[in-house]
């Protein structure tokens, strides 16, 4: 787990971008603060900050390899980790007599890339990578990212040349280098303000977007990069056989017990976070098979129903963890928020990842690696919301005219009386009623809110042309693709990854691995979503690992009291000052968030999510567009045993 960066020039000698690339490589010095690396040629110049986990004497990057004919004709520069990268190497030397000279995983990556070709190289990766590999002889830059995009890779191409890495802030300092500006993208602030995440492949600086995640890029010098898509999920459900529930659950259990076995494999300690619910105390049960000495982490606030803390040591007892807890006050909380958001590159109003960097940076006192339980919900069913088709499905059968005049009907109807969101969810279409997991403002609220604001920018821009890939499939598992390309790749693993670099901290998803994907896709709608539950396949196949208190139980995660926070004492000054100083008059309408804060602390509405997020954009915009907020950024020191 590491941070990359690149530029490929197109009129400028590579001893000239030195200076400007020096200082955007400190930038991500908490990505890896083990060891810097740079090296470069008449038309690139790599660097690398690397955090050691596997071959840390060796492993060196930027690396070099090729065949014995020309043994240094490719640098790579990778960030993540190859889980199968044994039994690659072993494949490639019997197929090919591919030679190494390392231990590590990076040369499996670029001996598969010369030996089986880009895209039979890629479905042969098992892991979280973004990686960058430049070829000598061709003159070609090759970009990639793994399938489910847990690690990031930012992408800007000016008059003067590309620049690549793993932080945005990064290319920010380069943007003279290649020529490009750094304006506010308006369409990627109406989408961030609608999802609280900003959606690949923008980002909320026009000219710098995201490599999306399953895709890769050629670039050669002064061209426009050519990306494709290689990674493609289907849910294609495979008919249950009479009698084959039993059969299908083992094949769920042997997946992930072979999946966390791979993502054990470090030559330093690894640890597991784990909250009260089933994903993450499944991960840790099969990971201390592995380790016996595993240490897990939690964190939970003070508030009553607003902590997992005592569940959690509950199953890290059951399990036989020792187990560790952060509990994080608001006053932490608020001080907190600049270097958070600093972090992130872009917004992301999800109060979660707040803990999650607290629990993230005790976790690094102990270990360098954590398991975690990011992607469940995604692949099995997990979230409540994937049961609404089943209370929907009396209205699919409704003519369009009845469904239209239902919808009339809703809109008559006071706001708060039952049966008013019924009638309005049953009349929408699946594509115009589920934009994913995290819809903050309605489009009267964003008219209010937003100095500019465009109907066609809101969520049917982002998710139309993903709807479109999956015609013909059953809802629940539209829903899921959805949340694979919006929800899980802008919110949760922006966070997970984000947070925990911050803390240079690697963190490993053993549900979003290839081979748990593929078990997971052929699951039918009823071993996902039933009336009483959801995950109904996973929770039985968990059933001889997970404790018994946390099987049937709902997720929370790492909740936050936001609501009350807001509303009292702990934030709500904070609030006042943010949006005071905020100079943001020209994209935000402050008057309406002001009364928005009013109505919310009066109790009169629950504004808690809309007003986190246009607040963590007024902190976002501070920093990055006003430097008028300028976070103490202090570089961490870390026990030497490690």
């Amino acid at each position: 787990m590491c941070g990359l960066l690149g530029v490929l020039t197109a009129t400028v000698d590579t001893a000239e971008v030195v200076p400007e690339f020096e200082t955007a490589m400190q930038q991500m010095r908490h990505r890896g603060p083990d060891e810097p690396g740079t090296w470069r040629d008449d038309n690139i110049v790599f660097g690398f900050n690397r955090l050691s986990i596997i071959d840390i004497e060796h492993s060196h990057q930027p690396l070099r390899w090729g065949p014995p004919e020309n043994p240094e004709r490719y640098a790579l520069v990778f960030n993540g980790e190859i889980y199968n990268y044994l039994e690659l190497r072993e494949d490639l030397t019997a197929r090919f007599g591919a030679q190494f000279r390392t231990s590590g995983d990076g040369e499996s990556i670029v001996a598969a890339y010369h030996h089986l070709g880009p895209a039979d190289a890629l479905k042969s990766l098992r892991g979280m990578f973004a990686f960058a590999i430049w070829d000598t002889e061709k003159r070609e830059l090759f970009l990639a990212r793994d399938p489910f995009g847990i690690k990031p890779l930012f992408l800007a191409t000016g008059p003067d040349g590309t620049a690549f890495g793993s932080e945005k802030k990064s290319l920010l300092d380069l943007a003279d280098t290649i020529g490009i500006g750094t304006e506010l993208d308006i369409r990627a602030l109406e989408h961030y303000t609608v999802l609280q995440y900003v959606p690949e492949p923008e980002t909320l600086h026009s000219d710098i977007r995201r490599l999306e995640s399953g895709s890769f890029a050629r670039i050669t010098p002064g061209a426009e990069p050519v990306i494709e898509r290689y990674f493609h999920p289907t849910f294609p459900v495979r008919p249950f056989a009479a009698g084959s529930e039993t059969a299908r659950y083992a094949e769920i259990t042997a997946a992930l017990e072979d999946s966390v076995a791979k993502h054990m494999r470090a030559d330093v300690t690894v640890g597991s976070f784990l909250s009260g619910g089933i994903d993450s105390t499944a991960v840790a049960a099969l990971a201390i098979r592995h380790n016996p000495d595993l240490i897990t982490f939690t964190t939970g606030f003070e508030r009553e129903g607003y902590s997992e803390v005592d569940v959690a040591a509950e199953s890290a007892a059951a399990i036989g963890a020792r187990h560790i807890v952060k509990v994080v006050s608001p006053r932490e909380f608020a001080d907190a928020i600049p270097q958070i958001v600093w972090y992130l590159d872009d917004p992301v109003a999800d109060p979660a990842l707040v803990p999650l960097w607290f629990v993230a940076r005790e976790a690094r006192k102990h270990v360098k690696v954590v398991l975690s339980g990011e992607g469940a919900d995604e692949l099995f069913g997990g979230y409540t919301i994937y049961r609404e088709p089943l209370s929907l499905a009396p209205f699919d059968k409704l003519p369009k005219g009845v469904r239209r005049a239902a919808g009339r009907l809703s809109e008559r109807i006071p706001d708060g009386v039952r049966g008013k969101s019924l009638l309005h969810r049953g009349s929408l279409t699946l594509e115009d009623r589920y934009y994913g997991n995290a819809r903050s403002f309605s489009d009267a609220q964003l008219r209010r809110v937003l100095r500019e604001f465009r109907p066609e920018w809101t969520h049917t821009d982002v998710t139309a042309p993903i709807y479109e890939l999956s015609r013909g499939w059953d809802p629940v598992a539209r829903m899921q693709h959805l949340d694979l390309f919006t929800w899980l790749r802008g919110d949760i693993l922006v966070k997970a990854d984000k947070m925990t670099m911050a803390n240079s901290l690697e963190l490993r998803v053993p549900f979003l691995d290839k081979a748990v994907l593929e078990v997971a896709e052929q699951l039918p709608v009823g071993q996902k979503i039933t009336p009483e539950t959801t995950k109904y396949a996973l929770r039985r196949a968990l059933e001889p690992i997970v404790p018994a208190h946390v099987l049937h139980r709902a997720k929370l995660g790492f909740p936050v009291p936001m609501r009350h926070w807001l509303a009292g004492t702990e934030l709500y000054d904070w609030a006042v000052d943010q949006i005071e100083q905020s100079k943001t008059d020209h994209l935000l309408d402050k008057a309406a968030i002001r009364a928005m804060l009013t109505e919310h602390r009066e109790g009169r509405s629950d504004h808690s999510r809309r007003l986190w997020t246009v607040l963590v954009f007024m902190v976002w915009h501070g920093i990055f567009v006003e430097n008028r907020i300028v976070p103490q950024i202090e570089e961490p020191v870390y026990p030497v045993h490690i």
